[in-house]
């Protein structure tokens, strides 16, 4: 088993969101993260769109896509859709003592074994990690998918929950993937308990290198209640949580209270991920934090993508 320390030393801000960590780090004489530069000066942008009843919208061309720039309308250079296009999944589950509670753990393990059930074996690719106090690799990525059946049957909740940084270091770790559609999966009862990083930094650092977070909350319905009045007081605080992040970084947030719920969930995300379309713009050159905002040319349509990414 592989521990992988999760912990960010500069603080990422939520407004200017990395705009002076290049010049902080090199003070400090730390080696520039390159996985944050966008390869061939192109960035990628992975889009989910959805029309009124909230089922993809398919058919759509490069002329039907509108990409701003930090406001400026900016020319799409690439654009793919292809079902058959690979998939690179990194899952994370939540191992830490609250999840021993109830039935969570055992929902968690339904969702991996649904998710896996989604996959075409030898073509897709998918890397298991824990997480609790730390992040722990489990199995790197493989596209043998019978390595992973069966995986989480010997590993027990414990500890506390480090689970945005956990995301966080499982984004760098899927940045340098090859494949057209990757996205981490993370399931959890949503209750994280020593992270370093809050959701909006954590977003920030996963929406910079293009990948959208799917978080499945494996809670009773009581605690589904608890979690949603804690997010609306989340605004008038300043906080931000899970459901922020999955929004944040172009991914969905999902819950799941019981083991229907649970396998529906984990096979409409990865539905969902395929019939994703991906573009490309140019990077701008200023080492500055840029928002993008994607639209479609249809009345009735919804886009979830990136919520920008880092320059220069």
């Amino acid at each position: 088993m592989n521990t992988i320390s999760s912990r960010i030393v500069t603080p990422l801000s939520i407004a200017l969101l990395l705009s002076s960590v290049a010049g902080a780090r090199q003070e400090q004489g730390a080696q520039p993260q390159q996985t944050f530069r966008s390869s061939m000066d192109l960035v990628t942008i992975q889009a989910s769109v959805r029309d009124r009843r909230g089922r993809p919208l398919k058919g759509l061309t490069p002329d039907d896509f509108e990409v701003r720039d930090n406001g400026q309308l900016r020319p799409i250079l690439s654009w793919r859709s292809d079902l058959r296009s690979p998939v690179s999944l990194a899952i994370m589950v939540d191992m830490s003592g609250s999840m021993r509670v109830g039935s969570k753990i055992a929902m968690a393990r339904q969702a991996f074994d649904s998710v896996l059930a989604q996959l075409r074996d030898g073509e897709d690719e998918v890397a298991l990690l824990t997480f609790d106090s730390a992040l722990h690799q489990r199995q790197d990525f493989t596209r043998d998918l019978g390595k992973l059946r069966g995986a989480l049957s010997d590993f027990e909740p414990f500890g506390t929950t480090s689970l945005y940084d956990a995301t966080a270091a499982t984004a760098r770790r899927l940045a340098a993937r090859t494949a057209t559609h990757k996205a981490i999966i993370v399931l959890t009862d949503g209750m994280d308990t020593s992270s370093t990083l809050n959701a909006a930094e954590v977003s920030g650092l996963a929406s910079s290198i293009d990948v959208p977070v799917y978080v499945v909350a494996t809670v009773p319905s009581v605690d589904q209640r608890a979690m949603m009045e804690v997010a609306e007081r989340a605004p008038r605080s300043g906080s931000a949580d899970l459901r922020d992040l999955a929004e944040w970084t172009g991914g969905v947030f999902v819950f799941a209270s019981t083991f229907t719920e649970t396998i529906v969930a984990a096979s409409s995300l990865v539905d969902g991920l395929r019939q994703q379309y991906v573009l490309a713009i140019e990077a701008a050159g200023a080492r500055e934090w840029r928002r993008l905002d994607i639209r479609v040319k249809h009345p009735t349509a919804t886009v979830k993508a990136r919520s920008g990414y880092f320059g220069g």
